[in-house]
């Protein structure tokens, strides 16, 4: 039902196989959950017309929440990923985690507040809708299936810290928690490129990484480190240190801090960077056209290994736009087979710094949706 397309209990058992009396039942406990609602009849071919259903996207709501270097963002949505209402706020991550996941709390309880929402998941006062779950994502590595965040480099104090559980008690709902850029990525694929099942999302800025969507589906490895590209070793830096340790890597060449190094100027923002490109300043807009290179370089094997049909890239540099973009697809066309290229798409991110709290959104969403969570929940129900 999450397609949007309203159906009868017919159409529904000639879709699933089931009987009709079984579909009866579980269109009467999805309605009692508020997850479905009645819509127009359909047009009769003889007869009483028969009742269609559809998704009710109104009856619950999720948070999702965008946790960066230096800011907080938390948006209230709909079961179709619309914003209802949000809140945004400077602080720094560095402050710790008991201090930024306070903020959390705080502006997600001001935004359920008004309509009288629920946060303990259950039936929400006056018929208002209930919360059901938080997405959160965070600048760091996340074991997700545990929510924390594991040596996080920009988040002293963050290591291993139940970031799931200390929102999960206090809004009384699941919580998943996922690193920034696997989040960008579902955000990015559900507003700007829903038909698309093979996608990498490159984020480029202080630190470099990618979410990859393959088959549909957003693939994070076993620990949850699918898509760490920052830490892959470039031969043209093979005497550049980089922070992880290492030398040659990704990220101590392309990154935002690499850019600025290369230039000689003292900035901790890649804006500044991009400022420089589009004042017309030719060693910026090479050093940014090389940085594309080496990671055109990098992706040149995700290509091959992965066969995406796009790659957008994301993050404060991909507002350098074509400089950046024009490295990237000068080393893939050049390196990567025809084959694999003759329908690749290569792009600037088009929902820019929305994908983040979008793609926290759906993250929860399709955690609330999904077939086992909705068998929990009518089971709970029957009880």
């Amino acid at each position: 039902m999450r397609d949007g397309q309203a159906r009868t209990r017919s159409e529904l058992a000639s879709i699933t196989g089931l009987a009709r009396s079984t579909v009866a039942l579980r269109i009467d406990a999805l309605m009692k959950l508020g997850l479905l609602r009645p819509v127009n009849d359909a047009i009769s071919t003889g007869g009483r017309p028969s009742t269609q259903f559809a998704l009710n996207v109104t009856g619950h709501s999720v948070l999702g929440v965008d946790v960066g270097a230096s800011h907080v963002r938390v948006a209230l949505t709909d079961l179709a990923g619309t914003v209802i209402d949000e809140r945004s706020e400077l602080i720094d991550i560095a402050r710790g985690p008991v201090v930024v996941l306070e903020h959390v709390m705080t502006m997600g309880s001001e935004l359920l507040a008004p309509s009288g929402e629920s946060t303990t998941g259950g039936a929400a006062a006056g018929g208002s809708a209930a919360l059901i779950a938080v997405g959160v994502g965070l600048p760091g590595p996340v074991e997700h299936a545990s929510g924390r965040p594991i040596n996080p480099p920009i988040m002293p104090g963050w290591d291993r810290y139940d970031v799931g559980g200390a929102l999960g008690r206090h809004f009384g709902v699941p919580v998943l928690v996922d690193n920034d850029v696997n989040i960008m990525a579902l955000g990015e694929r559900e507003l700007a490129w829903s038909g698309v099942d093979d996608l990498m999302f490159v984020k480029v800025a202080t630190g470099i990484g990618a979410g990859v969507i393959s088959g549909g589906v957003l693939q994070r490895g076993a620990q949850g480190t699918a898509g760490d590209l920052g830490h892959v070793y470039v031969s043209r830096g093979a005497d550049v240190f980089c922070r992880c340790g290492n030398r040659g890597c990704l990220e101590a060449l392309a990154s935002g801090a690499a850019i600025s190094r290369a230039l000689g100027i003292e900035t901790t923002s890649s804006g500044d960077i991009v400022a420089l490109v589009r004042q017309g300043d030719i060693d910026a807009i090479q050093a940014v056209r090389q940085a594309g290179r080496d990671l055109g370089e990098v992706l040149t094997t995700c290509v091959s290994l992965m066969n995406p049909s796009t790659i957008v890239i994301g993050g404060a540099l991909a507002a350098a736009g074509e400089f950046l973009i024009a490295g990237v697809r000068e080393a893939i066309y050049t390196r990567a087979t025809p084959f694999a290229t003759q329908h690749l798409d290569i792009t600037q991110s088009r929902i820019g710094a929305n994908a983040a709290i979008a793609g926290a959104s759906v993250m929860a969403i399709q955690f609330a949706l999904s077939p086992e969570r909705v068998d929990a929940m009518v089971a709970a129900l029957g009880d």
